[in-house]
C-alpha cells in the first residue's frame, strides 16, 4: 500500500526543439525523464558534487592528491580511473586532465 504521506508533484522545465524532437518517440516520457534524473544524481562526481567545477581550495587538494594518484586507463574497459602511485597495474598517464563533469 502506498504511503499516504507521499504526494506526487509535477515539475516542468524548458526544452529546446531538438530535445522535444528526441523525446517525441519515447513511449513513456515521464518514466524516461525520472530514470534519467535519478541516474544522473547517482553518477555525479564526488569531488565537485556534480557542478563540474572545483573551487580554488578544492583544486589545491586535487592537485596534491593527483601527484600520488595518477590517472590510468583500464586494460579491460578502457575507462580512465584514479590509481595509487604505488599500484603497479600499469604506467600512469602523464598528467591528470582538467576536472570536467562528464557523466
Amino acid at each position: 500500500m502506498p504511503n499516504s504521506q507521499y504526494k506526487e508533484s509535477v515539475i516542468t522545465f524548458k526544452a529546446d526543439m531538438s530535445l522535444l524532437d528526441a523525446l517525441k518517440n519515447v513511449p513513456n516520457r515521464s518514466e524516461f525523464i525520472r530514470a534519467a534524473i535519478l541516474a544522473a544524481l547517482e553518477n555525479h562526481c564526488s569531488l565537485c558534487r556534480g557542478t563540474g567545477v572545483l573551487t580554488p581550495n578544492q583544486m589545491k587538494h586535487w592537485e596534491e592528491f593527483a601527484r600520488h594518484h595518477p590517472l590510468r586507463e583500464c586494460d579491460d574497459c578502457h575507462e580512465v580511473h584514479l590509481s595509487c602511485a604505488q599500484d603497479a597495474s600499469g604506467p600512469p598517464s602523464p598528467e591528470p586532465p582538467a576536472h570536467r563533469e562528464g557523466g
